[in-house]
Formats: C-alpha cells, structure tokens, sequence
C-alpha cells in the first residue's frame, strides 16, 4: 500500500546515473523527481541518466524533456506501459506504446519537441475513434488473428496496435524495434515489469509498477554552437518546398504550437460533441456535476 506521505526514493547512484524506487506515488511525482535529478546531475558533469521502478502512468511524456529543455538541456523521457502492441508476425499483445520524447532548444525560443509512440498512433486516438463511430485507418491495429483491421472494437478489445510503420511489408518491425528499445531503458533496466507482466491499464489487481526513463544532456559539453546548427536544420526543412497539395513542412513540435495558439485564438480546447457526452455520462454514473466549475461550454 501507498501512504500519501510516500515520495520517491533514490536506492542506487553514482555521479550521472541513478535508480529510483517510485513508491507507488503518481507518475507524474516520480516523473519530476527524476527528471529533476537527471537535470541537476547533468549541470555538474554534462549528463543525467535516471531509471525509476515502482512507477504510475506519468502523462505527457513531453512535458518532462520540456522541463530540461527550458534549462538549455536535451531532455529525454521514455516510458513503458500496458501492452497493447502487437509484435510484428504475432497475432498477441506483448509490448505497450511505449513513448518517446526528446525536446532540444534553439535559437530564439525555438524548439525540437518530438514526443511520440513506438506503436502507430496512441491508444487513445483509438478509443477516440471509437467513441466517434468512426473505423480506423488501415495501418493502426490488428484483430485477434493479426491481421490489419479497421474495427475499433476488435483492435481494443480482440486485437491491439501495430508497432509504429505498420504491417511488415510497411517496416512494422522498426517500431516493434523501437519498443522494445524503450522496455530496454525502461522495464529491464530498472527492474520493474515489462512487456507482458505490465498488469492492463484498466486493472487495480496489482500495482502498475512502471518503469521509467529520464535524460538530461548539457550540449555545451560536446561542440559549441550547438542551437545554431540545429536551428539551421529546423529551418531548412521548414523552407523545403511542400509536395503537392501541401501548403508547408513541419518539424516535430511545429503542430503542437499551432494547435496551442488555436486554443489561445479559442480562449479554450475544443472537444468534439461525443466527447463531451462520453465526459457527461461519467459525471453522471458517479453523481459529479459537469458544472459545477463551468456554466457555459461548447463543443464542435
């Protein structure tokens, strides 16, 4: 069991690497914890590399490689979770999403912020297309024999996601790669579960336990002139002439800014009509008012 006086534990550490015992605490507190750790260890000697266990689902991995970058750090998070991908040439799921993110500053508050799964797309944008009524494009998920569907109800609950490229004629097997590499730095690196011994996301049977990765990296340390070069990088492929039907080229990080100055344009978040109604239906099974905070809402 886990008291609300719990905090994560640092159980191993040399003078750029540390082992964190979670303690069952949220995510995001063991999140920040190390990543918190691996920044400070990365400003006293170049770089911070920090393993926890006993970990919760931390949300947005982003946000942790964002907290380094904003101290002029690559930051890098990783994360194992519930499986949920489904190997190339298997019809079973045996690795989760397990996301990716690396963000490094530029120039002039510019940034690269990649932030992604190793699976196609996240199961939540499947479970969105679910609660839309909408099937699937071909490429995200499987059914219980392996083979490519477009169902949304037999891929979460019979199948399960293809690994990041889809099928193995589209180079699948590099995501399925790409996972296991994270369940690398992860799961077997910290000594939490992995891959098929992560319990379900939906399950309370037994803790979660997690594991996680964290990396800050000081660039002053290598080559100077580090957010000049990869300024220029970012804005040459920005500059690329876009295919047809295309009007621009985006780098990683590029759609999120667009979207969060459309929620700025909004002076909200814009939620499809379903998702409100999905959001409203569960206030109601547990007696919570919808508006208690807000009188007003409007939905797409």
């Amino acid at each position: 069991m886990t008291s609300a006086q719990d905090e994560p534990e640092v159980v191993k550490e040399t003078v750029s690497t540390a082992l964190v015992d979670g303690k069952n605490v949220l995510g995001p507190v063991v999140g920040r914890f190390c990543m918190d750790l691996a920044i400070q260890k990365a400003k006293e000697t170049g770089i911070g590399w920090v393993t926890a266990r006993a970990s919760n689902h931390f949300g947005i991995a982003g946000w942790y490689g964002l907290r380094a970058m904003e101290q002029g750090l690559i930051g890098m998070a990783f994360c194992n979770t519930s499986p949920n991908l489904v190997p190339t040439r298997a019809r079973e799921k045996s690795l989760g999403t397990n996301p990716i993110c690396v963000a490094a500053p530029c120039n002039h508050g510019d940034s690269f912020v990649l932030d992604m799964a190793t699976t196609g797309v996240a199961q939540g944008k499947v479970e969105m297309k679910h609660r839309l009524g909408q099937d699937l494009p071909h490429g995200w998920g499987v059914d219980e024999t392996g083979q490519p569907s477009t169902d949304t109800r037999r891929v979460l609950h019979q199948g399960g996601l293809l690994p990041l490229g889809g099928t193995e004629d589209t180079s699948g097997y590099k995501g399925f790669g790409l996972a296991m590499m994270v369940e690398i730095f992860c799961g077997i690196l910290s000594g939490s579960d992995f891959g098929p011994f992560i319990r379900h996301w939906s399950s309370h049977a037994k803790q979660a336990n997690l594991g996680q990765c964290f990396v800050a990296i000081d660039p002053s340390s290598f080559a100077p002139g580090f957010e000049d070069r990869l300024s220029q990088l970012m804005d040459h492929c920005r500059g690329l002439e876009p295919a047809d039907g295309e009007t621009e080229v985006l780098v990683a990080g590029d759609p999120e800014r667009k979207h969060m100055q459309l929620c700025d344009s909004l002076g909200g978040i814009p939620y499809h009509g379903n998702q409100m109604k999905f959001a409203d239906d569960v206030a109601a099974k547990y007696k919570v008012d919808p508006l208690r905070k807000s009188k007003q809402r409007n939905s797409i």
